[in-house]
């Protein structure tokens, strides 16, 4: 609040963070915190302090509730204050921390920069798969799950269900759990990484972070449901892995796919077919790639796309959809992973992890060598470099090392699934239990 001068200058979190970090692991020192604040606004003739005492004041009240004991005096302070632009807000805070909990984490950098730039509106860019963004406003007691609900109110999708947040920061892509408060979960994960980096000539690494809304959790996804997320996400989140040769197709599936995927690309635009063969990547599977010359393949995908001729753009992204919707492949994550365990199984395997379960596909041939069912895995963990699942008995079940640098990913993705397969099947109980 200025009334205690330093003589260096400090990092825009470095205070925040010595205020609030005691605070938020015991009890009563937050009540002592809103004590401190409110005595050093009582009185305050100090133009300048007074302000960074509200600042501070909209801070503490988007972390934490006082007690019981202290709520009503810390309610009656902002009630005598309300012609301050900060306290109607500030009791507002007050109310949806005393809904949703406490914090686990200092407020944001975003957070702070926010109030001392004299907005208490946080509005956060959220990117597509479809390569469009939008911007939302986000709050200090905003959880994931709410966060997820809000986008899909805005986008008109059916329902968030198997939708989820990303934070891209550094080489790593991590989903946000749905209990998670978002400016926590993004606190978290910086701190995190500018821990595992050193600090270079004195100079803090900058983390910046982008957020992505993304479809991960494919269950009850069927092409056609929900068809603002069939244009938005799942076309675009399944196009790259279908690119990447995982699935297995015949030559003919190929062909028609590629047909559609220039009719997106280009609707009724007859004039990129001289193009087809330089950009066979972004149509064919790479592994298809070679089986055609390349003007074997432009008059095949030509012939295709004169047999769908009057299709739109959206349409030719459902078609597309429906067609892979048949594979038992359809809504995978992949992971190219090197395995030791199983003298039987090629070293480099492809997995992938959808809802029917974990399954080791053969890179080269694509075929499923087997399929472990969710209810039969009985223990997995990951590391840094590695992913290690029991099958079965957890003395006699079977073991799968595999050694990869998405550990992280897969851990999250099984995490994610059970827990999902769980909810629904204590509902489905439930539902039975008040039928009957």
């Amino acid at each position: 609040m200025g009334d205690y001068p330093s003589k260096r200058t400090r990092s825009v979190n470095e205070l925040t963070d010595q205020i609030f970090e005691g605070a938020l692991k015991s009890e009563p020192l937050k009540d002592e915190i809103f004590c401190q604040i409110l005595k050093q606004l009582t009185d305050n003739h100090v133009k300048y302090s007074e302000e960074k005492g509200w600042e501070l004041l909209w801070l503490c009240t988007g972390l934490f509730p006082p007690s019981s004991v202290l709520l009503p005096h810390v309610q009656r302070f902002l009630q005598s204050r309300k012609l301050h632009p900060l306290a109607p807000d500030c009791m507002q805070r007050l109310q949806k921390a005393l809904r949703n909990g406490s914090r686990k984490y200092p407020p944001h950098l975003v957070e702070v920069e926010a109030i001392q730039h004299k907005t208490t509106q946080i509005f956060h860019k959220v990117f597509f798969p479809d390569d469009s963004d939008e911007v939302f406003e986000v709050e200090s007691s905003t959880k994931a799950k709410d966060f997820c609900a809000n986008i899909s109110n805005r986008l008109h999708l059916q329902s968030s269900e198997g939708f989820s947040l990303f934070v891209k920061i550094s080489d790593k892509v991590i989903s946000v759990p749905e209990g998670d408060f978002f400016f926590d979960f993004v606190r978290h994960l910086t701190d995190w990484i500018r821990k595992a980096r050193p600090v270079k000539d004195g100079v803090v690494p900058s983390l910046t972070y982008q957020v992505f809304f993304m479809k991960k959790l494919w269950t009850n996804t069927v092409p056609g449901k929900d068809p603002m997320a069939d244009s938005i996400f799942h076309y675009y989140q399944e196009l790259p892995k279908y690119l990447r040769g995982y699935h297995k197709c015949s030559h003919e599936e190929v062909c028609q796919l590629a047909a559609l995927i220039y009719r997106v690309r280009f609707d009724e635009d007859k004039s990129q077919f001289a193009n087809i063969p330089k950009m066979l990547k972004d149509l064919v599977p790479q592994d298809f790639i070679r089986q055609l010359s390349p003007d074997d393949w432009k008059r095949a995908i030509v012939g295709w796309f004169n047999k769908q001729s009057g299709k739109s753009r959206e349409e030719a992204k459902l078609m597309f959809l429906k067609i892979i919707f048949k594979w038992p492949t359809f809504g995978s994550a992949f992971f190219e992973i090197k395995q030791t365990t199983e003298p039987n199984f090629p070293e480099i395997l492809l997995i992938a992890i959808n809802k029917h379960g974990f399954s080791l596909i053969d890179p080269v041939t694509k075929d499923i060598i087997t399929t472990h069912a969710f209810t039969k895995i009985s223990n997995w963990s990951s590391g840094n470099t590695y992913f290690h699942l029991t099958i079965g008995n957890l003395v006699r079940g079977s073991k799968l090392l595999c050694e990869t640098s998405l550990g992280y990913k897969m851990d999250d993705l099984l995490t994610s699934y059970i827990s999902q397969m769980l909810t629904t099947m204590s509902r489905q109980r439930s539902s039975r239990g008040n039928s009957s």
